[in-house]
Formats: C-alpha cells, structure tokens, sequence
C-alpha cells in the first residue's frame, strides 16, 4: 500500500462510501472525476459571473487535468513502482504558468486577478486531493463557497478605501463634488477619467477614496455614502466598483 492510498484509506467521507471509492477502479475514478468538475464548476461559475478572465471552462479543465494527472500517478506508483509524482508535478507547474498569468497591472498599476488566479491554483490542488481520494476537502470547500462570500461583502464595506465609478453632467460640476466629498470627511487618493465616454454628454470618472472621519469609519458604509453622495443635482450616475 503505498503513502497517497493510506491517507486514502484514513478519509472519513471515503470510509463512509466504501472501500470502493478508496482504490482505483471504474467507479471511483468516475466519482473522483465528477466530484472535482463539479466542484471546480461552481467556482468557475462565479468567476464568469463577474466576467473575469479565466471563466467556467478554464478552471474545469484546470481541476479535470489534476485530478486525471493524479489519478494516473496513482496507477503508475501502484502499477509499475514509481516513487515520484511526475504527472502531477508537471501538471501543478503548468497550473502555476495559467494562474500567473491571469495576474494584470492596470493602468494605475494596480494588480488586478489575484482572485482570480488563487481560485485557478485552488482548482489544481482541489483536483489532486479529490483524485487522490481526500473526499473530506469538499466540505472544507462548501464552507469556504458558503460564508467567506457574505464576511468578505462586509469587510469590504467598512473598509476605509473604496472606489467609484462617477458619471456627472458636465465636467464643470467636477470641482464642486470635490468639494463636498472633502465636507464629508473623504479624502480622493486618485480620479481617472473614462476616455470610452468621451461624446456621450457625460464626463465619467473612475476616483479612489478614502474615509478620514472618525464618525464616518465608525456608523457609515459605502453603500450609505453612496446614497448619499447620489442626491447630489448634477450626479447622473454613481456607483461602488467592485
């Protein structure tokens, strides 16, 4: 028995399925295929939602290919004495290449997809457990996919920094919302204007704030001074970037 069927073997959700689903054979390596797809799925969904770059059929066959490479590491190791997991080896590094390069710098040069490729690199790891037969990290998973959502909803919105995509009337009314963003306690760190508007009768405005007010860290979310920023005459359009 070697070291990856042992730990295998010590797996509560594998124990309960049966001694089955703990070696290699037609069914369990269905199962463990399945399991990760399915998993992999639902992050992958999530991710085209808010049309990031790497989308549902990316982190599918980011999960399909480790579970796959692990599950003929398995044989092989078993089969024909192979100490070392070559294909899954291969298959992380060519994880970590995709993942990196989801990874981009904004014209501001700020870093943009790091969610995107930890959830990628995730997805690898998540095919070699499941392939392996480690069943319980599918718990940790659905956890993790249940309430780290709603925690991360909120600590963004008491954060002291957030941005917003400003669409004003005219570009005069620019220096009057300054203005009162300074009353308010509010401090603009960096305002980018849209060029993609340019004709449409709008001046549009992508500004990076931060809450200096003591009172309005403490009561105040985004999403009130948002509101309250919108009754502003000469706003057409605002909104929290997220």
């Amino acid at each position: 028995m070697n070291g990856i069927t042992a730990f295998a073997l010590s797996d509560p959700i594998a124990r309960l399925l049966g001694e089955w689903s703990m070696g290699l054979n037609t069914y369990s390596i269905i199962l463990r295929i399945a399991v990760a797809v399915i998993f992999a799925s639902v992050i992958g969904c999530e991710r085209s939602s808010k049309r990031h770059s790497a989308g549902l059929r990316t982190f599918v066959l980011i999960s399909f290919a480790s579970t796959v490479s692990m599950i003929l590491d398995i044989y092989l190791m078993m089969s024909y004495s192979f100490s070392v997991p070559v294909l899954s080896a291969a298959t992380i590094i060519g994880t970590a290449m995709v993942s990196g390069n989801s990874i981009l710098f904004s014209s501001r040069n700020q870093i943009k997809g790091l969610t995107t490729s930890a959830g990628l690199w995730a997805c690898g790891i998540l095919g070699f457990t499941i392939g392996a037969g480690l069943y319980t990290v599918t718990v940790f998973l659905l956890c993790i996919l249940a309430c780290f959502p709603s925690l991360e909803i909120y600590l963004k919105n008491r954060s002291n920094h957030f941005e917003i995509h400003l669409e004003l009337k005219s570009s005069e009314y620019l220096q009057d919302f300054v203005a009162v963003i300074r009353r308010l306690g509010l401090r603009i760190d960096d305002i980018e204007s849209n060029l993609a508007y340019v004709g449409s009768g709008l001046s549009v405005y992508t500004i990076t704030i931060t809450i200096n007010s003591a009172e309005l860290k403490k009561y105040k979310t985004h999403k009130e001074i948002i509101e309250a920023l919108s009754s502003l005459e000469y706003i057409y359009h605002i909104e929290e970037m997220r």
